[in-house]
């Protein structure tokens, strides 16, 4: 790895080494709504329930919610389904688990003889019931997550999750994404066979960890410390300062044996306290909105910069999920002209925040006008790029393909519907939540014909520094 540069030298080299991209269209649909719950659990980013995006299914998670009727003509109908998802909710990784007890230990020796601060006593008392083995694994909320996901899904395309259709599922190899196929398969139900057969879940890392295969991001981004640049300044900026004051002070600590990854912990504790078992922990007391706000930036600039627009190989790197879809696409049209019967009218993959968000950043969506940046926080209050409402638990990108008839033009005979998170995307190109499916490989003609993975994920040369490279 290279010496990571000062957070005060951070900034120009890194932002001019953003390669632009087509400025996103306007959303017909802005995925802002109201917090499920009242205080921080908007604020969690990645980390967030699915439910922050879709309230409704707080009272009802079998609901369709407002959107349940669409808005296709009557003579269209659905030939192919291509669904790629996070996996549910999950627990801490063991890395963060270890932090979480480190703290945890530091509290209970202060808490010894600190009677006069609650707030560390609540916290040595909450009992550290996370333990390292559990690292990232599927937890049962996750599993109901993807059974309540498939059986929505079921519930609005009933023409394709029909019996005797064919699913292809696969995964990442993790095993909680492999969980997650699993327990989709079972939310479906004993009367959907399929065909007969029952459907294992193919493991293709190729498609749903591209990241991971992709030398040039791996190189320098993923382990170059230079790359997270204006993660590391915003660390260390006015903003993440103040909370870290107010944190340190409820705690009883001395600011210096506190940092920003620490604070995270705590604040991140608290997400999955809420998320996992659903209640409200003692590390959330620690946290004002306000204080959330500043955390939630933290997470969206590293989802930026690691995932997002900040570096251009982040989205290129998932070329490769983009042009195997529309490969499906393709066949899928081809059968229908020919009168055959889909051979894939269902492909379901799962995967995780990391393959979903380039893959939106690719497409173009969420972009913000100005790129965030450690310095831009209260300039970025209303920006479009907040991972939580984009990636939270069980996101779900779906494309849709249908047929239509009776049609004025050969080229509206086939159309297609994009949903994020079970709600209408509009495109960019006519900002309508229907296009033809001509339409939409014409605009994404570039990518589907010039973004090739091998060539975009080739390591440049060893002479030429991380940042100026990207």
């Amino acid at each position: 790895k290279r010496r990571p540069r000062s957070a005060s030298s951070c900034g120009s080299r890194a932002v001019a080494a953003m390669a632009p991209r087509r400025e996103a269209g306007s959303l017909l649909l802005l995925l802002v709504v109201p917090l499920a719950s009242a205080g921080l659990s908007g604020y969690f980013g990645t980390k967030s329930r699915y439910e922050e995006v879709n309230p409704h299914l707080v009272s009802d998670p079998l609901s369709l919610g407002p959107e349940a009727g669409g808005s296709l003509p009557a003579s269209c109908t659905p030939l192919q389904l291509r669904a790629v998802l996070r996996h549910g909710t999950r627990y801490p990784t063991a890395g963060q688990i270890r932090r979480l007890g480190e703290l945890h230990a530091r509290l209970l020796r202060r808490a010894a003889g600190a009677a006069a601060c609650p707030a560390a006593a609540a916290l040595a008392e909450w009992p550290m019931w996370y333990e390292e083995s559990l690292d990232g694994r599927l937890a049962p909320q996750g599993r109901r997550d993807m059974e309540q996901l498939a059986r929505r899904m079921a519930a609005r395309f009933p023409a394709l999750f029909a019996a005797r259709r064919r699913l292809a599922l696969a995964s990442s190899s993790k095993h909680r994404c492999l969980q997650s196929g699993a327990a989709f398969r079972r939310g479906l139900g004993p009367t959907l066979d399929f065909g007969g057969d029952e459907v294992e879940v193919e493991v293709n890392d190729s498609l749903m960890r591209f990241f991971d295969h992709c030398a040039k991001f791996v190189a320098l981004v993923e382990e170059n410390d230079t790359a997270m640049c204006q993660v590391n300044a915003f660390k260390e900026g006015p903003e993440m300062k103040k909370v870290l004051e107010k944190v340190a002070s409820a705690l009883c600590l001395p600011v210096e044996e506190l940092n920003a990854d620490l604070v995270q912990v705590a604040f991140l504790t608290c997400s999955y306290e809420l998320a996992i078992k659903n209640v409200t922990s003692p590390w959330c007391s620690l946290f004002s909105e306000e204080d959330a706000k500043v955390l939630e930036y933290l997470n969206d600039l590293k989802q930026y910069w690691k995932r997002g627009y900040g570096y251009d190989i982040n989205s290129r790197s998932s070329c490769i999920l983009f042009q195997d879809i529309f490969q499906h696409l393709d066949k899928a049209v081809e059968e229908s002209k020919s009168s055959k019967p889909i051979s894939s009218p269902l492909i379901v993959q799962v995967g995780h925040a990391e393959t979903l968000q380039p893959l939106l950043a690719l497409m173009g969506y969420f972009k913000d006008h100005e790129p965030l940046l450690a310095n831009n926080y209260a300039r970025q209050a209303q920006r479009r790029f907040r991972s939580g409402r984009i990636v939270p638990y069980v996101a779900n990108l779906v494309f849709v393909l249908y047929h239509c008839d009776h049609v004025k033009a050969s080229q509206e005979e086939y159309q297609v519907q994009l949903l994020l998170n079970e709600r209408l995307l509009s495109f960019h190109h006519s900002n309508e939540t229907t296009s033809t499916y001509t339409d939409l490989k014409d605009y994404y003609k570039d990518i589907l014909e010039n973004c090739h993975f091998k060539e975009e994920c080739e390591l440049p040369q060893a002479n030429v520094t991380a940042v100026d490279e990207l």
